[in-house]
Order: structure tokens, then C-alpha cells, then sequence
């Protein structure tokens, strides 16, 4: 794409995911996301309708009435878009590309960062890391983040995620949401994934089409491998053809999601033909659930 078809498209995938950013995301984020955690500010009197549970009994004893404790958020976030641009990204039988799916969701996430006065930044990698874009706050820096994913066709077909994710371990100095869009077709990355999960709040966002999964009955076919360039011939009318590509695309999935729960980490899939709101809307309704949870447990104590 040329820069003005670039500026186009920036502004079309802005137009089209801005009622996701302003009417779904935004709240949803904020409430999931915002801050770091409660931290204990200070004690105060007890009032009429405080939480009993929020009582500090010590304080209490000591001074003979009621006083509570009070916590206080981390409001600033620190967001990282991280984007796999290997050959296995420019794949899509169906609806998307896996790498214009990345592109849409990365700007949702971006955007609602940027309308919580939050700092977003980028990692594009594929074999090396090709750019990284420290982050900033503002809209017109999340646009450009926009429009550099949009435009990111990097030479090197092969994918190096440990790569990245090391790279990120060392840069990032604070505390970040680190959102990692990837088809993870890849080796070697689970310690250094677990790793950076120690030290951030790591989202895998698992780019997937259908065809990875199962082979359509379509005779004989020429495949070739995205980021190696080698080419097969496959039968698919076989039965035990698609039957042993069923079972290593669900032998594949198995690794990684113990790979994922080892990191302790979430994993989102985002299916290329699929309605990709649905499954993130469930995931922040369950990280709310579990924020919930913490929150009550602390103010508990």
C-alpha cells in the first residue's frame, strides 16, 4: 500500500471497530485492566455503610471505635501490542487473513487504551524483532501503532516468539499488559513465555483458522509450508490423511494450551471466519469474575 491507501485504511478500521472501542471495549477494558491492583492507602472511621469487612480490628482495638481500612488503584496502565508478522500470519481460507484479524483487534485494544488515558506501545517480530514502538499515550500515537501493524510485511518468513518475548522481558521496565498476537506455530518459547508472565500480565491472543484444524475433501493438492517453502503433495480424500492431520493440529493445540497454563497465562482463540467479539468479551467477563474475587479477599483482611 501506497501512504494514501495506507491513511485510508487506517481510517476505515478506525471507523468500523469505533462502536466495539465505545460501546463494548472501553468499559469492559477499564474495569478488567485499569491500574495495577489495590494497594492499602490509609484508616479511617468507620461510617455508617462501609463494608464490616473493611474493618481494622488493630486500629480498632487500639483507639476503641470502629476504623476501616482503605485501598487505593494504580490508575496508569502500560499496554503492548505484540504482533507476529511470520508467512503462517498471512494465511486465511475463510473471512480474514490471521494478520488482518491482529490488525482489528490490535486497534480495539489500542483504542481503548488511548480513550483510558492509557500508554500503548507495539512489538512487530517475525524471525527478528522488525520494529518496536515504545509507548505513549494519546490517540495519534495509537493511530500510528494502527497503521504500522496495518503495513507490516516483513521479508523473513520464519517466526522467532522466544525471540520476541525475551526481547519484551528486557525492555519493559514496569508492570504491562502485554497482549501477544500469534498463530504460536513455533518451538522453544514456553520458559520464556513463563518468564515474562512472572514480571507482566500476559494475554495470549492465538490466532487460528479452520484449515489448521481439518482438511477439506478435495482430492489431490499441493501444499506448501508458509515459512519454510516446502511443498508436499497431499491426498485429502484419504481418510487417514486428514485423520492424522486432525489428530497433530489437535496433539499441536494440547501443548500449547499446557504451555499457556504452565505461564499461567489466559489464551484467547481468534478464529479468521469467526465472530471475534464473543470470545473477548467472554474473557473479560471472566478476568472481572476473578478481579472481583481478589479484590473482596484483600478488602477481607
Amino acid at each position: 500500500m501506497n501512504a494514501a491507501e495506507l491513511a485510508h485504511k487506517v481510517r476505515l478500521l478506525e471507523i468500523q471497530t469505533r462502536h466495539l472501542v465505545n460501546d463494548i471495549f472501553s468499559g469492559e477494558y477499564e474495569s478488567v485492566f485499569k491500574g495495577r491492583g489495590v494497594e492499602f492507602a490509609e484508616v479511617r472511621e468507620y461510617q455508617p455503610g462501609d463494608d464490616v469487612r473493611a474493618i481494622d480490628w488493630n486500629v480498632t482495638a487500639r483507639r476503641g471505635i470502629p476504623y476501616v481500612k482503605q485501598f487505593a488503584e494504580e490508575r496508569e496502565l502500560t499496554v503492548i501490542l505484540a504482533v507476529d508478522g511470520s508467512a503462517s500470519t498471512r494465511f486465511g481460507t475463510q473471512g480474514a487473513l490471521k494478520r488482518e484479524r491482529a490488525a482489528e483487534v490490535a486497534a480495539v485494544l489500542g483504542l481503548a487504551a488511548s480513550r483510558n488515558n492509557d500508554r500503548a506501545g507495539a512489538l512487530l517480530f517475525a524471525e527478528g524483532i522488525e520494529l518496536y514502538v515504545p509507548p505513549k499515550k494519546g490517540k495519534t500515537h495509537v493511530l500510528r501503532l494502527v497503521r504500522d501493524i496495518l503495513s507490516f510485511d516483513p521479508p523473513a518468513r520464519g517466526t522467532d516468539l522466544a525471540g520476541a518475548i525475551r526481547f519484551l522481558t528486557r525492555v519493559l521496565h514496569r508492570r504491562s499488559v502485554v497482549f501477544l498476537l500469534s498463530d504460536f506455530l513455533d518451538e522453544g518459547y514456553e520458559k520464556p513465555l513463563a518468564a515474562l508472565a512472572v514480571r507482566h500480565d500476559v494475554v495470549a491472543l492465538v490466532l487460528e483458522d479452520r484449515r489448521d484444524r481439518e482438511l477439506p475433501d478435495i482430492g489431490l493438492i499441493e501444499v506448501i509450508e508458509p515459512e519454510t517453502g516446502a511443498r508436499r503433495w497431499l491426498d485429502t480424500s484419504s481418510v487417514r490423511v486428514r485423520s492424522a492431520y486432525r489428530a497433530a493440529a489437535a496433539r499441536a493445540e494440547g501443548e500449547r494450551t499446557a504451555a499457556f497454563q504452565r505461564a499461567g497465562i489466559d489464551a484467547v482463540p481468534l478464529d479468521t471466519l469467526a465472530d471475534w467479539v464473543e470470545p473477548m468479551r467472554r474473557f473479560f467477563e471472566a478476568r472481572e469474575r476473578a478481579r472481583t474475587r481478589v479484590r473482596r479477599r484483600r478488602v477481607a483482611r
